[in-house]
């Protein structure tokens, strides 16, 4: 069984998704393009993603744990963040890019996800666990 951890740092911590959009008009037609500042968390992520990712995508159910440590001077240390964006939000942009990466085939492989985000005084980071499951034990 596969399992994969990693400590991603980060002079600042993205905080755009992948829902964020630009929108402009064409021939009287809407036309939505991934903005700049998504392009660059794109790049971001996948920068310090590809060291970690396997020699060949895992191609069985998936467990993700996510752990988001956001860097603040007045928050407590390891306390939870409240404040957007929102895990669901935070998670597609990073689950894309580790399938752009190969870490799977598929982000759909992702059965099992626990995402946290925390603040910290330390350097802002993104722990990323991985790990193959079996199937599940019956009801």
């Amino acid at each position: 069984m596969t399992e994969i951890t990693m400590t991603l740092t980060f002079p600042k911590l993205p905080t755009v998704t992948a829902q964020q959009k630009g929108v402009r008009v064409v021939h009287g037609k809407p036309m939505f393009y991934e903005k700049n500042e998504v392009k660059e968390a794109r790049r971001i992520f996948a920068d310090a993603l590809m060291p970690y990712a396997p020699e060949q995508p895992l191609d069985s159910p998936v467990r993700l744990v996510c752990d988001w440590y956001f860097y603040s001077k007045s928050h407590k240390a390891n306390t939870w963040r409240t404040t957007r964006p929102d895990t669901d939000n935070l998670q597609k942009l990073v689950k894309d890019v580790m399938t752009d990466c190969g870490f799977w085939l598929d982000d759909s492989q992702v059965c099992w996800e626990t995402v946290r985000k925390k603040w910290t005084r330390a350097e802002p980071a993104l722990v990323i666990k991985v790990e193959e499951l079996e199937d599940p034990p019956a009801f």
